[in-house]
């Protein structure tokens, strides 16, 4: 009986290894996979904030070029009045963005 033990248990601590590494393994993969999931849902929900700043910003530049249009062809405008008050605009934009 005790040869048999001698079979036996080592078996078993084998066996109990190679489970052991093998659902080790598997959690391993799938913690990863979630950790990448997570990354790209972060990654993708900053970029969709950089998009609607910068569907801000192009917004800003077309009311812009509409004024300088404005200015460009009308002539009945006092031209220096418009001019002060886009670098006053321009000054406060730039205040609201640094603060």
């Amino acid at each position: 009986m005790n040869s048999e033990l001698l079979i036996i248990f080592p078996s078993i601590i084998v066996m109990l290894i190679v489970i052991g590494a093998s659902v080790n393994g598997i959690i391993s993969k799938a913690t990863a996979y979630y950790l990448e999931k997570d990354e790209r849902q972060h990654a993708r929900s900053k970029g969709t904030a950089n998009v609607g700043e910068l569907g801000e910003r192009n917004q800003m530049i077309e009311d812009r070029l509409a004024v300088l249009e404005r200015l460009a062809t009308d002539k009945g405008t006092l031209l220096s009045d418009e001019i002060e008050a886009l670098r006053l605009d321009v000054s406060e934009r730039r205040e609201k963005e640094n603060s």
